[in-house]
């Protein structure tokens, strides 16, 4: 059965191509209406374009439009699947002025920024400098409930866990978290050597701090095969990209630590012992330190504008096959592995789905407040969400010393911005280890608040 589908944002043009490409292989969608809709006309117009040749290209059966009006791809729509990021006016993208903020805080000695913090190192999942992207995604979930309140909001933008549990708290849309971290499982099974058909597993937690609670292999305890591998073959580990982080030292040590192992970019969020300097991150993680730091999360940032421009340029030239061009990113039959377009299909055309989804807890894992989001494993068909039981429970060692402080620099980062209160935000900086002079504290706030693209920032937290 054919839906509308408004992608807000839809100028992450890889990503979203990427999307339509699941869309156009899924015959029970086909006939499917895709709006987009984002603010920058030349991104808009190239996602678009790429868009419609992929869909031909594949033999899709897809309709579309295009437009920079929020309101106007909303109309009607049956799924949003929100990828927007904030970006301040004058800004090529989103990171740049999170990249500023980042310099400011770096300059007070907060190595990474005010945003790295115990069990959140992904340097682009900000949460309490992020005022404007918060405040963004409040927006599109208020336009949805205005204008489309039966829709499903598909929250794919970081940072997932504090976004979804806002408009979760604050409006009455239908909103679930996605996050792709979970093929994270895929790569520890391939180093171990393991089938995942013989596989049994099962993860859960909160987003980007998920662990593998289930872990059998042909019946028998797969973690035996992971201590074996441990002791044998865990010192010849070497990363193959500073993404490949799924077994380094780090992991290893807050598997020991917690008993579980960490999954997908849970494997990034662990403590200062492994982040606090560039030489502590590549111990931890191997010669490239993983992703997060001051080398390679900026060549990430710019191989990503030069896709970008890239993209932009093939979308000009119709001769070019993007099926031939990019075959790995835009392959002709292989799904991508993301979990949108099966969630849209099980919910609207009964294909049931096992997903990995970020909604709230109400029982799933014992001992978590029923009102936070978690990320757990669920089965999604006509009927609904149905999470799975996590059998076994995670270790209370986990739950204690983990998830909750994680669901308390949530609720510290929402209640600052909810509320406005400064004091919050100063208590942050309190607390952190970093901090070396209690009276810098307040006059780090106050530049980051007199920047530009802050304005709007520094008038909500004025006290």
């Amino acid at each position: 059965m054919p839906v509308k589908i408004s992608f807000i944002g839809a100028g992450s043009v890889r990503y979203t191509v990427k999307l339509v490409g699941d869309l156009a292989k899924t015959k029970e969608l086909n006939g499917s209406l895709i709006s987009f809709m984002d603010i920058d006309e030349e991104r808009l117009n190239a996602v678009d374009n790429l868009a419609k040749r992929y869909t031909e290209e594949i033999g899709g059966n897809l309709k579309f439009e295009k437009t920079t009006n929020r309101e106007e791809s909303l109309k009607d729509a049956d799924f949003v699947i929100n990828t927007a990021l904030y970006r301040a006016p004058g800004h090529e993208d989103g990171y740049v002025s999170y990249e500023i903020m980042r310099d400011v805080a770096e300059k007070y000695g907060y190595y990474r920024g005010i945003d790295s913090q115990e069990f959140n190192m992904v340097s682009d999942y900000y949460t309490f400098t992020n005022y404007n992207h918060l405040k963004l995604s409040l927006d599109i979930a208020k336009s949805i409930e205005k204008i489309c309140p039966n829709a499903w909001l598909i929250q794919t933008a970081n940072p997932v866990f504090e976004i979804t549990q806002l408009i979760k708290r604050l409006t009455n849309v239908k909103v679930v978290g996605f996050c792709h971290g979970i093929g994270g499982i895929h790569e520890v099974l391939k180093t171990l050597g393991l089938e995942e058909k013989e596989t049994d597993w099962q993860v859960a937690g909160v987003n980007h701090g998920i662990w593998l609670n289930r872990f059998l292999y042909k019946g028998e305890d797969g973690y035996q095969i992971l201590d074996k591998w441990i002791k044998e073959e865990s010192n010849n580990w070497e990363p193959k990209d500073p993404w490949d982080t799924h077994l380094a030292p780090a992991v290893i040590d807050m598997y020991k630590f917690y008993g579980l192992l960490p999954i997908g970019d849970t494997t990034r969020n662990s403590t200062w012992k492994h982040h606090n300097s560039l030489q502590a991150k590549k111990k931890w993680y191997g010669k490239f330190g993983a992703i997060d730091n001051e080398v390679e999360r900026p060549k990430f940032y710019e191989e990503l504008r030069q896709i970008k421009r890239l993209i932009i340029q093939v979308s000009k030239d119709p001769s070019i096959k993007i099926t031939e061009h990019w075959p790995e990113e835009f392959p002709k039959e292989k799904m991508s592995g993301e979990q949108q377009i099966p969630f849209i299909n099980a919910l609207t055309n009964d294909v049931e789905a096992r997903l990995f989804l970020n909604v709230l807890n109400n029982g799933t894992i014992k001992n978590i407040p029923n009102d936070v989001v978690v990320e757990v494993p669920v089965k999604v068909n006509k009927n609904g969400i149905f999470p799975e039981k996590i059998q076994p429970d995670l270790p209370e060692k986990i739950k204690n010393y983990y998830i909750i402080p994680r669901i308390t620099r949530m609720e510290m980062a929402l209640e600052a911005f909810i509320t406005g209160d400064r004091k919050i935000l100063e208590e942050v900086l309190v607390r952190d280890p970093r901090t070396k002079n209690y009276d810098d504290i307040p006059k780090l706030w106050d530049e980051i608040f007199d920047l530009p693209f802050n304005k709007e920032m520094k008038e909500h937290y004025r006290s």
